[in-house]
């Protein structure tokens, strides 16, 4: 008897898990098109859906941001219904979609005008439709074409829009005392900026490009003619950014946490309204507030309108294109298999001049740091008691410690970087009074100083000057009023290559900005670089144009 009841929880056991393991994915994806063929996805729309015939009460699902939603079921037949219609450039849209569900096969069902209810709106309460024009989540898409990204030496933001003549805002803290910018539009445009106008206090930067490269742009609407409306701590605000990728990220105006890059740009209620921009949360702040602030749209006009009375004094920079990174994704196997074979020997590509140290570094060499120092977190050791302990990772290489630039380091571009550190020198009487505490008994490390400030850099291929992705600067801080600096230059992969006649940089000190230093890159160098690339096999011989 106990055998047979054994066995027959075994089998519902075994059936249940078989019923399980059979379910498949309905994937749905809601979109309607405007007027121009443009498609607009149907965002928290709530779809409820029934098995037929009905055993249980319906399941309710929410499309995400994008239109779409997935749902695991059984094998069966469904109704897939809106719970309520949604309105979209005056129309009304419902749908009812019945569909058969089969065993170990995935299902798609897209629903559209075409295949909408026509006749949604009878016995629908206007407050019960969901409107799309006031959905937040079309947000991105409406004005995404109109933020974007500010580079500047020592570091990057984001920015908007707002007028059809040229004219970018984002946060002063971005910019500091900057006098231009890069300004990125897209993937495939960036362009150089001016600064016209820069309020501090007011945290509020007006940059100037030329307007023929934003003329297919819809500027984002200040409204500084219109009343202001007084935001509270509490309400819900979403702010769109850039890192690598355009993003909108939705929070209170006392909880908006940002990644550091996506400050600078526009801030708007879930009605559409714009209210401010984003700016990052001075170290004063009230310790429970996100690691963004919003600076209200009221003290962006007061900058703005500063700008324009200048803009008749001078021209926008020209609207030449500069060069971009290649969009290039990262071969991660391929490069851990080469930081394996490696095994330690992941040293940037070295030369000098009298006055410089200069190191070469490939996304190899910054992917390789990372996983090496992440297997070495991983490794443990039995003690003499038989407990077992981590070993401490490695520590990173100077010439790996990217300072404010870590965070775009970490993203691996595509690129190759240029990093160029002042030598070290330890000066006469140092040596000395080092020298003399060493006969007390005492050691002492040397006491060193920059034997330069750095400056700039140009780099040639052959005659012609390389224009670099990127100037960046990478900073030390030594006090709060005092701060030692390197170069960190991007080039694209091909920028500095074994098909040039010679590689030249040009190198000057802070202090003597018109007196260069110069050192041909030894060409054994190159052809390193270039095998280091070779990892991106599809894409290798694809590059932007870089000279």
């Amino acid at each position: 008897m106990l055998r047979t009841t054994v066995l027959a929880v075994v089998l519902i056991i075994a059936s249940r898990t078989a019923t399980a393991q059979a379910t498949s994915t309905l994937h749905i994806k809601i979109v309607l098109a405007e007027a121009g063929g443009a498609a607009t996805p149907v965002a928290r729309h709530a779809l409820l859906i029934s098995d037929n015939p009905s055993t249980t009460a319906p399941r309710l699902v929410t499309t995400g941001v994008d239109g779409s939603a997935d749902v695991k079921l059984r094998p069966g037949n469904y109704t897939i219904e809106s719970d309520r219609p949604v309105t979209f450039r005056g129309k009304t849209y419902q749908w009812t979609q019945t569909l058969d569900i089969v065993a170990g096969r995935d299902s798609v069902l897209e629903l559209s005008a075409k295949n909408a209810d026509s006749d949604a709106r009878v016995g629908a309460a206007v407050e019960q439709t969901q409107s799309l024009e006031t959905e937040p989540s079309l947000l991105l898409p409406r004005w995404q074409d109109s933020v974007v990204s500010l580079w500047t030496p020592t570091t990057r933001a984001s920015g908007f829009l707002v007028d059809a003549r040229g004219l970018v805002v984002t946060h002063q803290r971005a910019l500091g005392t900057a006098t231009s910018a890069e300004v990125q539009l897209s993937p495939s445009v960036k362009v150089a900026a001016r600064v016209l106008a820069s309020d501090s206090k007011r945290d509020v930067a007006v940059l100037w490009i030329d307007p023929s490269v934003v003329a297919a742009v819809k500027p984002v609407p200040l409204g500084c003619a219109e009343p202001k409306s007084t935001l509270g701590d509490q309400q819900e605000i979403f702010a769109i950014g850039v890192r690598r990728e355009k993003e909108m990220t939705s929070g209170t105006v006392t909880e908006l946490l940002l990644i550091h890059g996506e400050e600078g740009g526009p801030v708007f209620t879930a009605d559409g309204t714009l209210v401010g921009l984003t700016s990052r949360a001075d170290k004063n702040d009230d310790a429970k507030r996100g690691t963004s602030r919003v600076v209200s749209v009221a003290d962006a006009c007061e900058v703005v309108g500063a700008a324009e009375k200048k803009m008749a004094a001078t021209t926008p920079p020209p609207a030449t294109h500069l060069p971009i990174e290649p969009d290039w994704p990262v071969p991660a196997e391929a490069f851990k298999q080469a930081a394996a074979r490696r095994a330690g020997s992941l040293t940037p590509y070295q030369m000098s001049s009298s006055t410089f140290d200069v190191a070469f570094i490939t996304p190899i060499m910054t992917y390789g740091a990372q996983y090496q120092s992440e297997q070495m977190s991983k490794r443990t050791r039995k003690t003499k008691d038989s407990r077992t302990i981590e070993i401490e990772p490695v520590l990173v290489r100077p010439v790996m410690d990217f300072g404010n630039w870590s965070e775009y380091i970490e993203d691996f571009p595509s690129v190759l970087l240029v990093r160029i550190t002042p030598k070290q020198v330890e000066g006469l009487w140092k040596k000395v009074a080092r020298g003399a505490v060493l006969t007390q008994g005492v050691a002492l490390p040397p006491l060193t100083r920059a034997k330069a400030g750095f400056g700039r850099m140009r780099a040639f291929c052959g005659d012609a000057e390389i224009t670099p992705v990127h100037p960046f600067t990478v900073e030390h801080r030594l006090s709060d009023t005092d701060a030692a600096y390197e170069g960190l230059y991007v080039f694209a992969p091909d920028a500095l290559s074994p098909s040039c006649a010679s590689v030249k940089l040009v190198l000057y000190a802070e202090k003597d900005p018109e007196r260069g230093e110069t050192a041909t890159v030894d060409p054994r160098i190159l052809q390193q670089i270039a095998q280091d690339f070779a990892l991106y096999p599809s894409q290798r011989n694809e590059n932007p144009a870089t000279h």
